[in-house]
C-alpha cells in the first residue's frame, strides 16, 4: 500500500490548482457489472413504477408534505401517525449503520438512486454517443467542430429529456401518481405553477447528471463522509490486498516469462486499469477512501488483467483489512450486534405499534371557554368538537356516538347521516347530555363508542363538566 498519503489531502477530481479535474471512466465489463446492471434495472423500473402502483387503493410510496399524507409501502400515515414514520426513519438509518459497519459503502455502489442513474443510464448514453474513455479524451480536447457539436448536442438534448421524465417520476411521489396522470391530460397550460416545479426538478436533476456529476458521491452526500467512523479493520470492503500485489520489492509491469516471485515483485503489473475505470477517479490500491463507492468496477478490471497474464485472480476484492493483513475471516463482532440489537428491538416496537394502530382515529373535545348547561329536562349538557380520520380507502357510512360509560345521549349539530370519505376526514359539534344523578364528581372521564352500521370501530374519552352539588 502507498506509504504517502497525501492523496488524503485532497480529493481525486481537483487537481493541483483546485481547479475541476474531469472522469472520464473506462466501460466496465465483468460478472459483477453483469449483477449491478440486472439490480439497477430492477431498482429503475420499481423507482418509475411505485408512484402508480397501489395497495387496497393506496399509493405504494407518497410524500404528500403540503396534504400531510404519507404512505409506505402502501400504508397510510397522517400527521396523528407521525412517530410511527418517525420510528421507521430510525430504523432505516440503523440498518444502513449496521450494512455500512458490515459491509462498508456498497449502498452506493448498487442501490443509490444517484449511481445508478449515473452509471446505468447517463454514462451509458454517453458510451453510446461519444465512445470508450479513449475516444471521450479526445473528443474534450478536441475544438468546437460539427462531430463535437453534433455528438454534444444529442448528448445534452437526451439528457434534459430523461432529466424531465425522471422529475415527473419524482413529483409524482409528492402529489400523488393520479394526480399527475389527471395534470398531464389536463396540458401544461392549465397548470403551469406545476409545470414550473418540474422545469426546476429538471434543471436541477439535469445539472447534477450533466455537470456535477461524481462530485455528488464526493462532496454532497454525508454518507461517505460517515465512513470514516463507521468502516473498521474487520468491515468488508472493495480493497486492495496489498501484501500480495506489493510484496517485497512492490509492483512492476508485466513482463511475458518472467518470476515475479523469485524477483520479489508483487502480483499488480501497475496497469492501471483499475483507476481508468474507477468512475470516482480514484486510485483504489492506495486504500480505503471516501471518494469510493464500492461500485466493484476495479474488482471486475483487475480480475479481467489477473485472467490475461495468468496471474490468480481477487487482487482487488471484497476484503476486510484484517483479511488481508491477518488473514482473519469476517465475525459477527460485539459493535454488530449492539447495533443488531438495537434494529431488533426497533422493529419489534414498530411491528406492535403497527399492530395497535386503528384504521379510523376519534378525538371529542370540550369546547374551550365554555361551562356546562342545564336542559329543560334537568339534564347537564356539555358541547363539544370532534373530529374523525378515516385512514381507509374505502368510505364509512352511518356513523352514529353512544356513551358507554354513563348513561345519556349525544347529539350532533346539522349532522342527520354522519359519513367519513375514504382517506378523509369529518369534524363538526355534538352535545353530551347526562342525567345528574349518573354524575359522581363536578369532572369526570366519558368513555364514547363511535359506530358505523352499528358496528364498534373506535372508542375515545373526554372529560365532561358538572355542578358541585351532585358529587
Amino acid at each position: 500500500m502507498q506509504a504517502n498519503e497525501n492523496f488524503r489531502d485532497t480529493i481525486g477530481t481537483l487537481d493541483d490548482e483546485g481547479k475541476r479535474k474531469w472522469v472520464f471512466p473506462k466501460k466496465p465489463s465483468g460478472t459483477l457489472y453483469k449483477y449491478r446492471k440486472w439490480v439497477s434495472y430492477f431498482l429503475l423500473v420499481f423507482l418509475f413504477a411505485a408512484p402508480f402502483i397501489k395497495v387496497n387503493g393506496n399509493q405504494f410510496l407518497l410524500f404528500d408534505v403540503l396534504e400531510r399524507k404519507f404512505n409506505i409501502f402502501g400504508f397510510p400515515f397522517w400527521p396523528q401517525d407521525f412517530y410511527l414514520f418517525v420510528i421507521s426513519m430510525i430504523i432505516g438509518v440503523v440498518f444502513i449503520t449496521l450494512f455500512t459497519v458490515a459491509f462498508g459503502r456498497i449502498f452506493c455502489g448498487w442501490i443509490c438512486p444517484q449511481t445508478i442513474f449515473m452509471e446505468m443510464v447517463f454514462r451509458r448514453i454517453e458510451y453510446a454517443i461519444e465512445g470508450d474513455r479513449g475516444k471521450q479524451i479526445r473528443l474534450e480536447k478536441m475544438p468546437w467542430n460539427k462531430e463535437k457539436i453534433t455528438k454534444r448536442g444529442l448528448k445534452w438534448s437526451i439528457f434534459f429529456i430523461i432529466s424531465f421524465l425522471i422529475a415527473n417520476v419524482f413529483l409524482a411521489y409528492f402529489i400523488g401518481g393520479d394526480e399527475l396522470l389527471k395534470f398531464i391530460a389536463e396540458g401544461p397550460f392549465e397548470n403551469v405553477s406545476t409545470l414550473i416545479s418540474l422545469l426546476i426538478f429538471t434543471g436541477v436533476f439535469y445539472f447534477i447528471f450533466a455537470w456535477f456529476r461524481e462530485q455528488v458521491c464526493i462532496i454532497a452526500c454525508p454518507y461517505g463522509r460517515l465512513q470514516g467512523v463507521l468502516l473498521d479493520n474487520k468491515s468488508i470492503v472493495v480493497a486492495y490486498d496489498h501484501k500480495r500485489g506489493e510484496a517485497e520489492h512492490g509492483r512492476k509491469l508485466f513482463r511475458k516469462g518472467e518470476d515475479r516471485k523469485e524477483k520479489g515483485y508483487g502480483d499488480c503489473i501497475d496497469c492501471f486499469q483499475c483507476v481508468n475505470v474507477c468512475p470516482t477517479g480514484i486510485d483504489i490500491r492506495n486504500g480505503t477512501q471516501l471518494e469510493c463507492v464500492n461500485c466493484t468496477a476495479c474488482i471486475d478490471e483487475c480480475d479481467s488483467i489477473m485472467e490475461k497474464v495468468d496471474l490468480p485472480k481477487g487482487l482487488i476484492r471484497f476484503a476486510s483489512e484484517d483479511e488481508i493483513v491477518k488473514k482473519e475471516k469476517f465475525k459477527f463482532t460485539p459493535r454488530l450486534k449492539g447495533y443488531a440489537a438495537v434494529l431488533f428491538i426497533l422493529m419489534g416496537v414498530l411491528t406492535g405499534m403497527l399492530f395497535l394502530r386503528n384504521d379510523v382515529q376519534a378525538n371529542v373535545l370540550r369546547l374551550p371557554g365554555q361551562l356546562y348547561d342545564t336542559t329543560q329536562n334537568d339534564l347537564i349538557s356539555n358541547v363539544y368538537t370532534y373530529k374523525i380520520i378515516n385512514k381507509t380507502s374505502i368510505d364509512i357510512d352511518s356513523v352514529q356516538f353512544k356513551l358507554l360509560s354513563h348513561t345519556g345521549s349525544i347529539a350532533l349539530v346539522g349532522h342527520q347521516d354522519l359519513s367519513i370519505p375514504a382517506q378523509g376526514l369529518s369534524k363538526g359539534t355534538l352535545f353530551i347530555e347526562i342525567n345528574p344523578s349518573a354524575l359522581e364528581g363536578e369532572k369526570e372521564r366519558v368513555k364514547i363508542g363511535i359506530y358505523s352500521n352499528n358496528e364498534l370501530i373506535e372508542t375515545t374519552t373526554t372529560t365532561f363538566l358538572g355542578p358541585r352539588s351532585y358529587n
